[in-house]
């Protein structure tokens, strides 16, 4: 009787049964509860650490529009994932593939200088955004056009920020999940919607992980890895802009997750009203209590005063400045291979937040809850919720700079100095293939092996015709190869004089676009040199003038 009066018929017994999903479809909708559908977005990061001010001002008006667009019907899940990659597949991805020729040795010692470089950096984690969106309706049919015309919207707002997005399909998406119960990342996913049908399996059988265990308070297990999930208590009056870039700045696995409900505008302006009133009425109560004791009236509590003004620049900020209000449930996972290690990975996280004037407490007792709140689903399971502005939401940024790594045929170029990453590029397929310029430090042999291999790539490459048709020729110089451009014959001329070399400087300070294409067309030195003519005729004529004028003077003062 007891048995069956405390226990809990709802409780997961398996690790499918945990999972917060109910059924994934092939386009990519997901339904998550009842009546709850989602789908989910991926984006690229843009230079965000890198930009100058103005940029930056730009890139956070553009995000926050951005979450302006959502209103209190959508529901706003931005997850942040750093992962291990699969390393075989990483170094397949740089390594140069053997071909009989004499270039083996070269091959094998830059394949070797490729590894040694990708064990200085993070290189084996890799990082990864997404947005995923949750409506509500009483059926799929009804909820997917509902989340097209949200999925075209938030792509355009992308577009806009100047990061590139596109949307997940049902296979994408399951690759996700099972990357996020995958924390090692060496487990590859083997799926096929065909699969369905002939074995009678779900979606969540190929996804799940060996095991999960929630049955210690502070952390929890998938697989042979150990987790833990805290959520950030945000104390400080104003957010910056780098803790979250700080956050994904670790070189650990860590998945950042903010959920966002945004409340409708006039429900946002009557709470504060209401809150405002009863601060008004607690005043009150207090200046009564002051006249009964008998001192002065105007000296109420510091918090009274405090909540006071905030209220009240919060109703400024939701009536004049086009701010809307959020709940957000900020959750932070970390995931390693030990305990000792996740131990310091929290401590790591822990210092981030006390340098930003916030906390990081654990989720006791509701580690599966946040566990599931982590993955990229559009479910909230925890109900610990700060109320923040669009402003306050959009302060966390969720860019901080990009990595160039291209697969295929990709030269190597140095590391990222922030994100310390390998820098790989086929400058052929670049937007500008002869934009990039790099100074590396290799030795003689590597230097080259990396010559080689680029002479080699760009005979290859089709733009080869198009630079033979523009007539632009190329030297090999070093590690590169660079337009032959030559200076036509100097002039037979004399050195500019005092007024040409004085238009110069001139040019150079105050004209640097007009000085700039002057020195390149080598039309510079001809203009200098013919105002440093004309001046000196003009002095010379101005100086004959003062002689006759002298010697007439002269003549009428002897005469």
């Amino acid at each position: 009787m007891q048995s069956r009066l405390f226990s809990r018929a709802s409780t997961p017994r398996t690790a499918q049964q945990s999972i917060a999903y109910r059924q994934m479809f092939p386009d990519g909708v997901c339904r998550v509860g009842e009546r709850a559908y989602s789908k989910t977005v991926a984006f690229e990061d843009v230079n965000y650490s890198l930009a100058q001010n103005e940029d930056k001002n730009a890139i956070f008006e553009a995000y926050r529009d951005l979450l302006n667009y959502f209103d209190s019907s959508v529901k706003i899940q931005l997850t942040l994932i750093n992962k291990r990659a699969n390393i075989k597949d990483f170094e397949q991805s740089i390594c140069l593939p053997q071909r009989e020729d004499s270039f083996g040795d070269i091959r094998r010692e830059y394949g070797d200088m490729l590894k040694e470089q990708l064990s200085k950096g993070r290189n084996g984690l890799v990082r990864e955004k997404y947005l995923t969106f949750t409506v509500e309706a009483n059926s799929r049919s009804e909820a997917k056009p509902r989340l097209e015309r949200i999925e075209a919207d938030i792509l355009a707002n992308f577009k806009a920020i100047g990061a590139s997005a596109r949307p997940l399909s049902g296979a994408a998406r399951l690759e996700l999940l099972h990357g996020q119960l995958h924390p090692d990342g060496q487990e590859k996913l083997r799926f096929d919607w065909r699969e369905i049908t002939k074995t009678g399996q779900s979606t969540k059988d190929f996804i799940a992980p060996t095991s999960l265990d929630f049955r210690d308070a502070k952390t929890l297990r998938v697989g042979d890895h150990f987790g833990a999930v805290s959520f950030l208590q945000i104390l400080a009056p104003e957010l910056s802009d780098k803790m979250l870039a700080e956050f994904l700045d670790l070189d650990t696995t860590v998945t950042v997750n903010l959920h966002l409900r945004p409340i409708d505008h006039a429900e946002a302006v009557k709470a504060v009203k209401r809150k405002l009133t009863d601060l008004d009425a607690m005043k009150i109560a207090e200046q009564k209590k002051a006249v009964r004791a008998g001192y002065d009236m105007d000296v109420l509590p510091a918090d009274l005063v405090t909540y006071g003004k905030e209220a009240a620049a919060l109703l400024s900020d939701l009536q004049a400045r086009n701010e809307k209000m959020f709940l957000v449930t900020f959750l932070i996972l970390n995931t390693a291979k030990t305990r000792r290690k996740l131990d310091t990975d929290l401590l790591a996280v822990s210092g981030i937040a006390n340098k930003h004037s916030c906390a990081v407490k654990r989720l006791d007792f509701c580690q599966e809850q946040g566990f599931m709140s982590s993955l990229a689903l559009g479910v909230n399971q925890v109900e610990i919720q700060r109320g923040l502005t669009t402003s306050g939401a959009a302060i966390l940024v969720p860019f901080t700079t990009c990595d160039l790594f291209q697969t295929g045929h990709a030269l190597y170029y140095g590391l990222n100095p922030l994100s310390s990453n390998l820098i790989m590029a086929a400058r052929q397929r670049l937007k500008n293939p002869k934009g990039l310029y790099c100074q590396g430090r290799f030795p003689n042999r590597t230097k080259t092996a990396v010559s080689a291999f680029a002479a080699q790539a760009f005979q290859k490459t089709p733009q080869r015709k198009e630079f033979i048709m523009n007539t632009i020729e190329y030297i090999q110089s070093g590690d590169y190869l660079l337009p032959a451009i030559r200076l036509s014959d100097p002039p037979n001329a004399p050195p500019l004089g005092k007024y040409g070399r004085m238009h110069k400087e001139y040019l150079r300070r105050e004209k640097s676009a007009l000085y700039s294409s002057l020195l390149l067309s080598e039309r510079l030195y001809p203009i200098c040199r013919e105002i440093d003519i004309a001046a000196q005729a003009r002095l010379d004529a101005i100086s004959d003038r003062e002689i006759a004028h002298e010697i007439i003077l002269a003549e009428l003062v002897y005469v």
